[in-house]
């Protein structure tokens, strides 16, 4: 059984940055990194558990997990589930700071 999914607005922002900067060098695969996002969450919506745990310090992020987004494994998803939904909270590339991200009292 799928789950409902929740794009919170930073993770909305997130991928619409990313693909304006892939967009910059191919338009072609800026429309394939939106339809592989599509096609990662309609993964997780069906199969939750798939991606890796990931432990912070914030506790407002426990039981996070993060996906790659396939063709694009740079890209990460960060998500939690619970039995009825999916919660997307960020897209974020993998050489970003995440610990200061996901931090307490994240920097500005």
């Amino acid at each position: 059984m799928s789950r409902r999914i929740i794009v919170h607005d930073e993770a909305r922002f997130d991928v619409i940055d990313i693909a304006y900067a892939i967009s910059d060098d191919n338009v072609e695969a800026s429309i394939r990194f939106i339809d592989a996002i599509d096609a990662a969450y309609r993964r997780l919506s069906e199969m939750p558990g798939v991606g890796a745990l990931r432990d912070y310090a914030n506790p407002r992020f426990t039981g996070m997990r993060m996906w790659p987004v396939t063709g694009f494994e740079k890209y990460l998803i960060f998500y939690q589930s619970t039995d009825e939904q999916i919660r997307i909270i960020r897209v974020l590339h993998g050489a970003r700071d995440l610990t200061a991200i996901f931090a307490v009292n994240p920097e500005p």
